[in-house]
């Protein structure tokens, strides 16, 4: 395809006016956030972060042409490539979600995120922030800041648990890159896992509803891993097998978290007082850890005895459940959208007028029941 001269100075233009643009998006989040107790210093951990990232990016195609590329890397970003393209064209997916750059991180990780739950209630402790609204999550670039959250939040009296952040998103307002991070030691659907989850996000995104949008955007992963297994690999896919063997394995783990969450949730609506809750509290999750020892041999692709050592609170609970809600709704939402990626976003999008509690009801009920 032919392409019009290169124009210096109208390139110049073009990159002011979206520089410009991008500026403007911080100065409004900035002066937003400036009204709320402790956001400014927050803020300026994640416009710094932000900034590094923006100053590290380097478009793949450039990087893919770089003689010092390790063929290592470049294999990875191919594949980035090909998981962007297939998300766009088959699975009809928000194409701002970004996914056209590369940054080599100086560290291990993205980042960190810091959640917490009430110790006597199976309820998120939230935060408030302008365009994503409510979250029960708090991210930091830094593991230090991440530890100084944890240890307030701690103070507290809340359950709480630091994470390293995999996924990472902006929501549209800039173009994401995939990171190092992302891509080293990890499998090819692993990969296409992750661009289709964050993809997702760009696609459908309620501000506040994590629970719909985490449990939306993993169903539209492991649905789209299939779909594009299914394309190279066949319908016999050997890879897609093995992701289903740990899917099973993974309802069978639920089902464990689910029962003890229910009996968390019975004893915290109980006339106790806290003393005696917090008692029985302890005996439960003791109880959940021996029912996993007991299961062990039931499962093969899950690491059992780790799982069984850690020190269980409410927020793994609740957690576990953000990102595992409402599969069979899903499910039942995309054969009614006769399979179609384009009309099953869009029958989501329809829900933008329910509250969050609504939703949530979608997810929890018979997916029967919402003709």
């Amino acid at each position: 395809m032919l392409e019009p001269k290169f124009n210096f100075f109208t390139s110049i233009n073009k990159r002011k006016s979206k520089t410009a643009i991008r500026f403007y998006n911080i100065l409004v989040l900035t002066l937003l956030c400036f009204t709320f107790e402790n956001c400014v210093s927050y803020l300026w951990h994640l416009g710094t972060g932000q900034l590094d990232i923006l100053l590290k990016r380097k478009p793949i195609p450039s990087v893919l042409q770089d003689s010092n590329t390790k063929e290592e890397l470049k294999i990875k970003l191919q594949e980035v490539e090909t998981f962007r393209e297939y998300g766009i064209k088959e699975l009809s997916l928000n194409p701002s979600a970004g996914f056209k750059s590369f940054v080599q991180l100086d560290r291990k990780e993205i980042g960190w995120h810091v959640t917490a739950c009430y110790p006597l209630k199976l309820e998120s402790y939230t935060w408030w922030f302008p365009i994503a609204g409510t979250v029960p999550y708090k991210g930091y670039f830094d593991l230090d800041k991440a530890k100084e959250e944890e240890k307030e939040l701690k103070g507290k009296g809340l359950d709480t648990r630091i994470r390293v952040t995999a996924g990472y998103s902006t929501l549209g307002w800039f173009e994401d890159p995939i990171f190092s991070s992302q891509i080293e030691d990890t499998k090819p659907y692993e990969v296409a896992s992750l661009v289709f989850h964050e993809m997702a996000h760009a696609t459908v995104y309620f501000p506040g509803d994590s629970i719909f949008n985490e449990s939306y955007a993993s169903f539209v992963e492991e649905e789209g891993v299939f779909h594009f297994l299914e394309s190279v690999e066949g319908k016999e896919s050997p890879i897609k097998k093995e992701i289903l063997l740990k899917k099973e394995e993974s309802q069978k783990l639920k089902k464990l978290l689910v029962t003890t969450a229910n009996k968390l949730r019975t004893l915290y609506d109980s006339d106790l007082n806290d003393k005696k809750k917090l008692e029985d509290k302890k005996r439960i999750l003791e109880e959940f850890k021996n029912s996993l020892l007991v299961s062990k041999e039931e499962f093969k692709t899950i690491r059992i005895e780790k799982l069984a050592s850690k020190n269980w609170n409410n927020e793994d609970f609740v957690g576990y459940i953000r990102y595992h809600s409402g599969s069979d709704f899903f499910q039942k939402e995309f054969e009614r959208a006769g399979s179609n990626f384009a009309k099953f976003h869009e029958r989501m999008k329809t829900l933008v007028h329910l509250s969050n509690e609504e939703r949530k009801e979608l997810l929890f009920s018979n997916p029967n029941k919402n003709e």
